[in-house]
C-alpha cells in the first residue's frame, strides 16, 4: 500500500487506473496516454479495490485479454463489482479486437466502451475522453426530483392523476424538452418529465396518453450499467408533449427476475438524467417493492378516495410501511375523487390517516371518461375544468413550494355520520393490531 502512495501522480493530472500483468499492454496503454494523462498499472488480486478507492482515477481500464475464458470472467466479475460499489466510476474493457475471446467476454460483462490494444493511440485517448465526459456531464447537474404517487388499491385514480401530472409539469417547463439529452452544463437547468408506470392495472398510462412502449422497466433494470442520454433518448417511449414513458413489462412475471434494490437504483440513476419524475404506484401489490422506491421519493403522496374501504386499505398499507422502518415524514394525503356531499371530509380522513392533506381533487367522472374515449386527457383540452385546475396546482406545489404544506381545493367541514364513525372503529382497530 505505501508503494502505491509513492506512486501516485501529481493531484492536478489525470489519472487512469490499469488492471493487467502483461507488460507489454501497459507500455502500450502508458504510451497512447501519455498527452492524456499517468497510468498506473495494478495486478488483480485481494485488496484491489481498496487499491482503486486510494488511487482515485480518472477512470478504471480492465484488461480483457489474458486469452482464457476463466481470465476474461474474472475481469467481468471486477468490473459489476467496481460498478455496483462505485457507480460513478468509468470504467472501460482493454485487450486486442481481434480477440475472439478478449470481445466476447467484454460484451458478456456488458462494457460500454472497449479500448482496442492494437489500434491507433488516438482512438484510446478519444474513447477515454468521451467516457469521462459522458460520466463528467451526469454528476455535474442536479440530481432530479421524483414524486411518488402511491394508491393502496386499484381504482382510486393514481395512475390518471399521475399521467396528468406529468403532462402539466412537462407544459410548465415550456413543452417538449431535451427528452434524454444532456445539459450542457450545471448552469443549464434540465427540463425533461418522466412518467414511470408502474401502476396496476399495468401499463394504463400508455393507453391513456395513447403512446405504446417496447422498453420496459425490467428493460431498464438490465440496462442499469448502459443508461446514457442516447439510450434513453431512443429506447424510451415518448408522448407528443416531451414527457418519457417507462411502463411495467407486458408479462408481470417479468418483475420476478430482478431485485427491489436494482429497481431503486434505476429510479434513483433516472434522477441523473430527468429534471422530474413521476411514478404511479397506484394499487401495486408488493410491498417491499414499494419500500424501494418510495425510499428514493420526495414527495410522496398517497391518493385515497372517500370510500370507506379506500381508506381503510390505505391504513394498512401505511401501517405495513410503517413496520418497515420507511419514515412517512415525506408523506402527504392527496384526497382524489373528493364529493362535497359525502359526509366523509378531506381533512378528518387526513386526520385518521395522520398525514398532512396536500390536495383536493374533485370528482369529475363524467368529463375524464368522455376526453377518454376520444383518446385525449383532460388536463389538456379543457384547462379550466376543476381536474384540471386542482391537477396544475399539484405541478405548481412541486416546482414552487414544499410538499404537503398545504391543501389546494375545497376544505369542507363534513359533521361526523355513521359511515364516519364505522370507519374510525375499523382503522382504530386496526392501530391495535399493530400494537
Amino acid at each position: 500500500m505505501n508503494a502505491l502512495r509513492d506512486r501516485l501522480p501529481d493531484p492536478g493530472g489525470a489519472t487512469y487506473a490499469f488492471v493487467c500483468t502483461d507488460a507489454t499492454r501497459v507500455t502500450w496503454m502508458t504510451d497512447a496516454l501519455a498527452g492524456q494523462g499517468v497510468v498506473v498499472p495494478l495486478r488483480p488480486g485481494p485488496g484491489l479495490e481498496e487499491r482503486i478507492a486510494l488511487l482515485a482515477p480518472q477512470a478504471v481500464l480492465i484488461d480483457f485479454g489474458q486469452g482464457t475464458n476463466s481470465a476474461t470472467d474474472e475481469a467481468g466479475a471486477l468490473l459489476q463489482r467496481l460498478r455496483q460499489a462505485r457507480p460513478d466510476l468509468p470504467v472501460a474493457a482493454a485487450g486486442l479486437a481481434a480477440d475472439p475471446v478478449a470481445t466476447l467476454g467484454a460484451l458478456r460483462a456488458g462494457v460500454d466502451d472497449f479500448v482496442d490494444l492494437g489500434g491507433a493511440p488516438a482512438d484510446a485517448q478519444a474513447t477515454l475522453r468521451a467516457l469521462v465526459q459522458r460520466r463528467a456531464a451526469v454528476s455535474r447537474g442536479p440530481r432530479g426530483r421524483t414524486v411518488a404517487l402511491l394508491g393502496a388499491r386499484a381504482g382510486v385514480g393514481a395512475t390518471t392523476l399521475a399521467a396528468s401530472l406529468a403532462l402539466l409539469l412537462q407544459e410548465q417547463a415550456g413543452g417538449p424538452a431535451t427528452a434524454g439529452r444532456p445539459a450542457a452544463g450545471a448552469a443549464t437547468p434540465r427540463r425533461d418529465v418522466a412518467l414511470l408506470d408502474l401502476g396496476l392495472p399495468a401499463r394504463d398510462a400508455l393507453l391513456y396518453l395513447d403512446t405504446p412502449s417496447d422498453f420496459s422497466f425490467v428493460d431498464g433494470v438490465r440496462s442499469l450499467r448502459r443508461i446514457d442520454p442516447t439510450l434513453l433518448q431512443t429506447a424510451l417511449a415518448h408522448h407528443d408533449s416531451g414527457v418519457a414513458l417507462l411502463p411495467l413489462p407486458a408479462s408481470l412475471a417479468q418483475v420476478r427476475e430482478i431485485s427491489h434494490a436494482d429497481a431503486s437504483q434505476l429510479i434513483r440513476r433516472l434522477a441523473d438524467f430527468f429534471e422530474l419524475q413521476v411514478a404511479d404506484l397506484g394499487g401495486f401489490s408488493s410491498v417491499d417493492f414499494i419500500v424501494q422506491a418510495v425510499r428514493e421519493a420526495d414527495p410522496v403522496w398517497m391518493v385515497c378516495d372517500q370510500s370507506i374501504g379506500a381508506i381503510v386499505s390505505t391504513a394498512a398499507l401505511l401501517k405495513d410501511l410503517r413496520a418497515r422502518d420507511v419514515d412517512l415524514g415525506r408523506f402527504a394525503l392527496v384526497v382524489n375523487k373528493f364529493d362535497a356531499h359525502v359526509d366523509l371530509g378531506a381533512r378528518e380522513i387526513a386526520d385518521r390517516l395522520e398525514l398532512p392533506l396536500a390536495h383536493v381533487v374533485p370528482a369529475r367522472a363524467a368529463p375524464l371518461n368522455a376526453a377518454a374515449a376520444r383518446g385525449e386527457m383532460l388536463v389538456r383540452t379543457a384547462r379550466g375544468d376543476p381536474f384540471s385546475q386542482a391537477v396544475a396546482a399539484m405541478a405548481r406545489s412541486l416546482r414552487e413550494g414544499p410538499s404537503g404544506a398545504a391543501a389546494d381545493g375545497p376544505r369542507p367541514a363534513a359533521t361526523p355520520a355513521a359511515g364516519w364513525r364505522a370507519l374510525g372503529r375499523q382503522i382504530g382497530s386496526l392501530w391495535k393490531k399493530e400494537g
